[in-house]
């Protein structure tokens, strides 16, 4: 029994025990319970926490951002347009137009906008009626679709415009434009030169009057729909329009001295042909021709083609110079018209034989038969007479050696030589030895024919209202002087069997000189056989001078001066006498 109760005990005992360690289990347990509830709860306040500065962090975020966005769609639809001035015309004196501004549209797009670039470029090169390679740049252009600007055609007429825009692609719209055009075609394209895609002087006159032909731009600030619609404009600064240039050339007198250049051309054989027309009481340029000739198109291809060698090119004018070396011997007092020389077949200067031009025995001269019949032997007498540094004096008085100063873009002043050999003294009397321009020639016949004044050519008689005088006027030799020679050149032309009797013209008196000069091989190796430079100066009418004409043929066959480049003379002389009504 005591065992019993003993036992009953420790099991009692033992489930107390039990009880207890439940007991404390149960709290354990409670207790683990309660702090994983406080640990999801501190969690899930983390969370939120995070959460709300994510939130936050981003709405901040935006906030700061929406005024970039704002700029960055006002951008989108805000665009400066460039707009380009008017750019002034050239005309002739009478106010024909010899280049103008042709209005025009340029078409662009913003890549980014066009969903199909590809299908856009089929499109568009349609309704522009492009072609081959200019369809594959359009293509390329507009396949850029991070750019936000692309020329799709530049200068298109309106009708070509009005049927891309009608395509309606997102971001294609249209601008005005000038095209430069030359109504009259190739009609002194050589003087007029050229104007660039961006309407700027390239060239010629469009050059030299470029800043006053130019004008001012202006612009615009406009909003556009995202299709590239303009919707408002918010600031416009207007164009101011550029100023007219109204030249001496006269359309109808260069369009002649153009036609016989090409039928002269034609009839010789030759590869080019200059002409000057110009008013030797003024300097005021009528024509100023150059063949071959060239167009907008053409221009440029050739260098040849397209100088304008009456004042770019140079060249050993031959006998046509013996009237300075004339003018300058009656000037000194070393001869008169009368004076009479001993002229054997040839003469030896410095080594050098020259000869005639055509074989003769001896014979006398007057310096006035000297001239008209153009005799070397006798130029080269008379220079010697006049010796090297006078010589000089009198080239370099009637304007050789220098540019004339013409309002024209890359005018050269011809070589006149300063370091002299034993033989120059024998060359230069006679046109060898020494390079000229056409216009430097026609200027020094000019001065005699203008009583002894020398005077600036020019080509501009008004730029805007700005009327051009004529400037730059000076002596060379005295009236007396130029008397003298104006009644030997005339001579030139009407005496039987001088060298210019083939620029006679009916019911006119015509003064003039032929020339005839080799031209010299390259690299200083001496002079051609085979080709020339003929040329002949007109003075009209020889009484009153009131036109001097040069024509100046490169390589004619055949080559004499009174042959070829005589009869052009005679032909430019006469129309222009017609049509400025100078009687006879």
């Amino acid at each position: 029994m005591a065992g019993a109760r003993r036992g009953g005990g420790r099991r009692a005992t033992g489930a107390r025990r039990v009880r207890r360690v439940a007991g404390s289990l149960a709290r354990g347990d409670a207790a683990s319970r309660s702090q994983a509830v406080d640990g999801r709860i501190r969690l899930l306040r983390i969370f939120f926490v995070v959460l709300f500065l994510v939130a936050g962090g981003k709405a901040i975020a935006l906030a700061s951002t929406s005024d970039n966005l704002t700029a960055m769609a006002l951008r989108q639809q805000m665009r400066t347009v460039d707009l380009p001035a008017h750019r002034g015309a050239i005309v002739d004196r009478r106010g024909q137009d010899l280049a103008v501004g042709q209005p025009m549209q340029t078409v662009f797009a913003t890549p980014y906008m066009l969903k199909d670039p590809a299908a856009a470029t089929t499109q568009l090169a349609h309704a522009l009626r492009l072609k081959g390679p200019a369809t594959w740049a359009l293509q390329k252009t507009l396949a850029r679709h991070s750019s936000g600007f692309a020329y799709v055609a530049r200068k298109v007429s309106p009708a070509l415009a009005t049927k891309a825009l009608a395509l309606e692609l997102p971001g294609v719209g249209s601008f005005p434009e000038e095209k430069r055009v030359y109504p009259m075609d190739t009609l002194a394209m050589q003087a007029l030169g050229l104007a660039g895609t961006d309407n700027q002087g390239l060239a010629g006159l469009e050059l030299q009057y470029d800043k006053q032909l130019s004008g001012r731009g202006g612009s615009e600030v406009v909003v556009r729909d995202p299709a590239g619609r303009d919707l408002k404009t918010l600031k416009a600064v207007q164009p101011v329009p550029g100023s007219d240039v109204r030249l001496t050339i006269d359309e109808d007198i260069q369009y002649a001295a153009e036609h016989v250049l090409q039928k002269t051309v034609r009839t010789f054989h030759a590869k080019g042909a200059t002409a000057v027309v110009m008013d030797p009481r003024t300097g005021e340029i009528y024509a100023l021709a150059s063949v071959p000739l060239v167009d907008a198109k053409t221009y440029g291809k050739s260098g040849y083609a397209t100088r304008e060698r009456a004042i770019t090119d140079a060249y050993e004018p031959g006998s046509i110079f013996k009237a300075v070396t004339i003018s300058g011997a009656l000037s000194e007092g070393l001869v008169k018209p009368s004076t009479r020389f001993s002229l054997p077949p040839s003469i030896t200067v410095g080594g050098r034989t020259i000869h005639e031009a055509e074989s003769r025995g001896a014979t006398s001269m007057t310096v006035s038969e000297i001239l008209a019949y153009s005799s070397n032997v006798g130029a080269v007498k008379i220079g010697m007479l006049l010796g090297q540094q006078r010589l000089l004096k009198w080239v370099s008085a009637f304007g050789f050696g220098r540019p004339t100063g013409i309002d024209f873009p890359g005018e050269i002043g011809g070589l006149v030589p300063q370091q002299w050999s034993a033989s120059t003294i024998g060359n230069v009397p006679m046109g060898q030895g020494i390079a000229v321009t056409p216009l430097q020639v026609a200027a020094a016949y000019s001065a005699i024919a203008n009583g002894g004044v020398w005077m600036r050519p020019h080509l501009t008689a008004q730029v805007g209202t700005h009327v051009v005088q004529p400037a730059g006027q000076r002596r060379v030799i005295s009236p007396k002087v130029a008397k003298e020679m104006m009644a030997m050149l005339t001579e030139v032309v009407e005496k039987e069997g001088a060298t210019g009797n083939s620029a006679q013209i009916p019911g006119y008196v015509v003064a003039g000189k032929t020339g005839t000069a080799q031209k010299a091989l390259p690299n200083g190796g001496g002079y051609s056989d085979y080709n020339f430079f003929a040329s002949f100066v007109g003075i009209v009418p020889a009484q009153h001078p009131q036109l001097v004409v040069l024509v100046a043929v490169d390589q004619p066959h055949p080559y004499w001066g009174g042959t070829v480049a005589a009869p052009a003379v005679r032909d430019i002389a006469e129309f222009a006498l017609q049509h400025l009504n100078i009687a006879p």
